[in-house]
């Protein structure tokens, strides 16, 4: 079976930072997805570097990645650059939620 970007993204949706409630996919936290077959590697941003649940977000997130048919190896890599910024990362469902208007 061969596993797909959107089967990763979907997969990862129910993945919530804890802090706030609201999935790490709708806050535009995800920034690559990239699959070799059964490896999959995502890169995850945090809404800040210090943020202090950010190794449970990405334990979350390799859990939800090992659910995948088809996945065999599963790998999350924290980068930082770009910094988050909802202004520009989140969905506009989240941007509302969060009080960020255009």
């Amino acid at each position: 079976m061969t596993v797909t970007a959107e089967q990763i993204r979907t997969a990862l949706q129910p993945v919530k930072d804890p802090e706030i409630n609201i999935s790490i996919v709708d806050l535009g936290l995800i920034r690559g997805i990239e699959v070799d077959g059964g490896s999959v590697t995502v890169r995850l941003t945090l809404t800040s570097p210090m943020c202090p649940l950010g190794p449970e977000i990405v334990e979350a997130a390799k859990f939800a990645l090992n659910r995948v048919d088809g996945v065999e190896k599963a790998d999350v890599e924290l980068v930082w650059s770009p910094p988050w910024d909802p202004r520009v990362d989140a969905t506009d469902d989240v941007k509302a939620h969060l009080g960020i208007w255009d």
